[in-house]
């Protein structure tokens, strides 16, 4: 919107209580391509006559940091380069996406990202990438229960970290081209330790995915999340469940049970001025 309209006014993001969520990535790489950020009352104002391109250095590769440095430079006057970027999948997406809008993007997938700007963009018609966040939790999801499953329109390389943890615990993933079958019935899972990386390591977002499926393999897996500090949340509902879970700071220790069951429901106590009504 800084890029196109010259000037923009939005509320601080929310989300997920998963940790701390800082923004100081996505406004140090504004400012170096000369947009002037006020932050008042809650809201980020930000405005900018034409953005310059300029060299621009993440602290971290956060992704949305990347992304919206990404779109900004593309209508930014000049050459931009963006180091230490991150590598995901989404990431190369957004840049044929955008290139092919009449952008120039290039270096998307590695650790640097060159951009030069154009002075529009033009409409187009585009298909994004199948989910590997989606198709993941199918996966582990067939992994779970012991199930037989099919997941057709998929990348297979973009789940390459997720398959190789489910090779190691023994089940059984067969890839197609655009196809990934998923074999757990009759296995002797193997328990196993994870640590979430950015891309290519393994992805913070299957992790809550995979403690469940670990809490039921005999034996004791360690899950380490090394992205968000506050993710460990899901482990308080699979002990309601049964499941053997201990935290401690960015490290969860998950003893196998046998399985899992349904927790039961917390009574509801109505008070003097409530009453139960009839849906219909």
């Amino acid at each position: 919107m800084l890029a196109r309209f010259g000037k923009a006014r939005i509320s601080l993001p929310g989300g997920c209580n998963i940790g701390v969520r800082p923004m100081d990535l996505h406004f140090k790489g504004l400012v170096a391509l000369g947009a002037n950020l006020n932050l008042e009352r809650g809201s980020i104002q930000g405005k900018s006559k034409r953005l310059m391109g300029n060299r621009v250095y993440l602290d971290f590769p956060s992704v949305g940091a990347t992304e919206n440095i990404m779109m900004a430079a593309c209508l930014a006057e000049g050459q931009t380069t963006i180091e230490n970027v991150a590598k995901e999948p989404e990431i190369v997406d957004l840049a044929n996406f955008l290139n092919s809008m009449g952008a120039r993007v290039r270096g998307a997938g590695t650790d640097l990202i060159k951009i030069e700007g154009v002075p529009h963009l033009k409409g187009g018609r585009y298909s994004i990438i199948p989910d590997r966040i989606e198709a993941g939790t199918f996966m582990v999801a067939s992994a779970a229960t012991r199930g037989d499953v099919l997941l057709e329109n998929v990348i297979p390389r973009h789940l390459e970290p997720l398959t190789a943890k489910l090779r190691e615990a023994n089940v059984e993933v067969i890839e197609g081209e655009d196809s990934i079958r998923v074999n757990a019935g009759e296995i002797d899972a193997k328990n196993i330790d994870i640590k979430t990386m950015p891309y290519p390591g393994f992805p913070t977002d299957m992790q809550s995915q995979m403690m469940s499926f670990l809490s039921t393999i005999s034996g004791t897996s360690i899950i380490v999340e090394n992205i968000f500090e506050n993710r460990f949340q899901v482990a308080d509902e699979l002990k309601r469940m049964g499941a053997n879970v201990k935290v401690e700071g960015r490290m969860a220790v998950i003893e196998g049970v046998p399985s899992l069951q349904a927790p039961r429901s917390r009574p509801r106590i109505l008070g003097p001025a409530q009453h139960w009504s009839s849906p219909g």
